[in-house]
């Protein structure tokens, strides 16, 4: 038997992550395969987990780390660029966080109506960081226990 049976096979996503104390890490996350072509894991999936550590490869030292999931307070990356989907309820909104910053985004999610606002979005239990669209091509995963306060930014 060999390594490769019990291995699982990931991809590595460049990543800059703020931590709390340690401030930028620059690094990649480790991103689960799917099963068909396209299915990757995404940076959200990870985060969200109910795992207190997550894995890190840090660029500079080049080393693996596990950082305290709780410790994170956000995570921005690429992605190739994208409209919205059909079906998304799309909130613009501002966030101000504990260290002072704002994150200025929108967040594309497919909502139940009933269930379609700002509130009821960074109220949802299952979910430890929301996803914000910063930019064209550029994401920003915030740490809602790090969050002052949020402003729907129509």
């Amino acid at each position: 038997m060999t390594d490769n049976v019990l291995r699982i096979p990931k991809t590595l996503m460049p990543v800059r992550l703020w931590v709390h104390p340690e401030g930028q890490v620059i690094g990649s996350l480790y991103l689960r395969e799917g099963d068909t072509p396209g299915a990757t894991e995404q940076p959200l999936d990870v985060l969200n987990q109910a795992n207190p550590f997550l894995v890190v490869r840090r660029e500079n030292p080049d080393e693996i780390r596990f950082y305290n999931r709780a410790s994170v307070i956000r995570v921005d990356y690429e992605t190739p660029a994208a409209a919205p989907a059909a079906g998304d309820t799309v909130l613009h909104c501002v966030v101000e966080m504990m260290d002072g910053s704002l994150v200025e985004g929108e967040i594309r999610e497919v909502l139940p109506p009933e269930h379609s606002r700002l509130f009821d979005y960074l109220n949802q239990r299952d979910n430890h960081f929301i996803k914000l669209h910063t930019g064209e091509r550029e994401v920003c995963l915030v740490n809602k226990s790090y969050i002052i306060h949020a402003r729907a930014d129509d």
